[in-house]
């Protein structure tokens, strides 16, 4: 037997869900204005603002001290069909046979990520003829499964984290 209660509590249950609209961020076809730039190098100054404080993984410096980054290697490149910015990232490893471009090209992509709260079509390549291994690394950091799987890996993961940190 149910009591009172039980039954209003029972009747009180079956609302129809509230429709609550979504932010802009959460819309893939929202503008660069809805998402809160003013244009297209508004993006690439936020953007270039995040990958500026990456550190080195072996110096003590920025990759924008080490000119590994720079704003004019950042691309706001036409829309994908639902609207999602696309970027392209071109960076420039410090010597032609650098070990850690692929973690640098790592790092870039997790701070993107994570910083930009809104979809975002991301590719990043190492800068024509600056690696002599660019092509093979250029498919690897922009392999959704060979990142998922770097990101898995803890030794790994807390580079990427100690790189990508931000000041205190």
């Amino acid at each position: 037997m149910l009591s009172f209660f039980s039954k209003l509590s029972l009747k009180n249950s079956q609302k129809l869900p509230v429709e609550v609209a979504k932010p802009a961020y959460m819309d893939k076809s929202a503008s660069l204005q809805e998402l809160g730039y003013k244009d297209n190098n508004d993006l690439r100054e936020t953007i270039y603002d995040f990958l500026r404080t990456i550190r080195d993984p072996e110096k003590p410096s920025t990759l924008e001290d080490l000119k590994v980054v720079y704003e004019e290697g950042i691309f706001i490149k036409e829309p994908t069909e639902d609207n999602v910015p696309v970027l392209r990232v071109e960076f420039n490893p410090t010597v032609p046979h650098c070990s850690l471009a692929t973690l640098i090209g790592l790092c870039i992509r997790i701070k993107i990520q994570r910083s930009v709260h809104h979809p975002v079509k991301l590719d990043i390549y190492i800068k024509k003829g600056a690696h002599t291994t660019e092509d093979e690394i250029n498919k690897q950091i922009n392999d959704k499964e060979r990142i998922a799987a770097a990101m898995e890996n803890p030794n790994l993961r807390n580079l990427v984290e100690s790189c990508i940190a931000d000041e205190e």
